[in-house]
């Protein structure tokens, strides 16, 4: 088994919050690190930032606006370009859209950067990952998930629109997404998991709607920082052996029920087909 110091791990949305500090964490380990984000400035900062408190200076940078698959196309073969392993990948990035948006590809926004651009991501890596064995994927969900369904025809432009709705069905599929990857997969080659970090202070409930941005505003002087927010993810992406967590949702280090709904299996290979369509699979 390779060392820490010999591990490449990817972070996306690593420019603040939870993927930041993930980042952080990683780097702290010891990992090669190479942290994605949108905007080259932030990225950059946040790679300095890294650096800088981590003390590691095998940190990278790598550019995509997950709003545009052709943008996460680009990406992986950068990704594959310049890194000839891949231990660990991390899908952190999501938003909450605070209007009904469409994607560039014409795709609901929330669910196209929450869902589409990982599950894109993972499956032009997944090669890599095999071939690094054994090598682990992290996939950040949420208790958001729960009470929602997905209706897949009309999953990317939903009647009844709001923005948490099309995050919380988000969250519903990284978790589907990721049962499904897991059936996939040979455990001693590649693990898959999925998390809730925890409710956590990071700015993304600031561009919800104006309810749910008003509640949000009032809860988080009460919620976990960022920094303790990535425990979860740290763990299953550092766990010397993360084999009794493939395909399972993640609280707290320890296996949690999902949402009936996110048990589904058929849905999920039903949510795997179409996702394959959608973004040219």
């Amino acid at each position: 088994m390779t060392t820490a110091s010999e591990r490449v791990a990817i972070v996306t949305g690593a420019t603040a919050g939870i993927g930041l500090y993930t980042a952080l964490g990683l780097a702290r380990q010891g990992m090669r690190l190479v942290m994605v984000g949108r905007d080259p400035g932030r990225t950059e900062r946040a790679r300095r930032l890294v650096v800088e408190r981590s003390g590691s200076d095998r940190v990278e940078t790598a550019l995509a606006d997950f709003a545009s698959l052709a943008a996460v196309r680009r990406l992986a073969e950068a990704l594959l370009a310049g890194q000839e392993q891949i231990d660990v990948l991390v899908n952190n990035a999501g938003l909450i859209s605070p209007r009904f948006q469409l994607s560039e590809d014409g795709y609901e926004l929330t669910f196209a950067v929450n869902h589409l651009a990982p599950f894109l991501l993972t499956n032009l890596l997944l090669d890599r990952l095999r071939a690094s064995a054994p090598a682990r994927i992290v996939n950040v969900a949420s208790q958001a998930h729960r009470g929602f369904r997905l209706d897949l025809r009309e999953v990317t432009r939903p009647h009844d629109w709001t923005p948490l709705s099309a995050y919380g069905r988000s969250k519903l599929s990284n978790i589907l997404f990721t049962r499904a990857l897991a059936s996939r997969l040979d455990a001693k080659e590649v693990t898959a998991a999925c998390l809730h970090p925890g409710m956590v202070a990071t700015a993304i409930g600031d561009h919800a709607g104006a309810l749910a941005r008003f509640g949000w505003r009032l809860a988080k002087p009460f919620l976990i920082g960022p920094e303790k927010g990535t425990a979860t993810s740290l763990f299953l992406a550092t766990i010397t052996d993360p084999t009794a967590f493939h395909g399972a949702y993640v609280i707290g280090n320890r296996i949690a029920e999902p949402d009936p709904a996110a048990r589904d299996d058929s849905l999920g290979e039903e949510l795997w087909t179409v996702s394959a369509r959608l973004v040219g699979l």
